[in-house]
């Protein structure tokens, strides 16, 4: 299930780390920090440390 930018609503691939899309990333914070923002995220998405505080486990 896709989800929505939050700035636009356009949609953007469910697995996207931030509920942003390029083009409103781009706009908000240019790109190249747009695209360490999103690296670090992955990054930290990638090691779990996005789950802290989350009641789920992770197996």
């Amino acid at each position: 299930m896709a989800k929505k930018c939050i700035y636009c609503k356009t949609e953007i691939p469910a697995d996207e780390v931030l509920d942003v899309c390029e083009r409103c990333g781009h706009g908000v914070w240019g790109q190249k920090m747009y695209e360490a923002i999103k690296s670090n995220m992955k990054s930290a998405s990638d090691s779990g440390n996005l789950m802290q505080g989350s009641i789920t486990q992770k197996f």
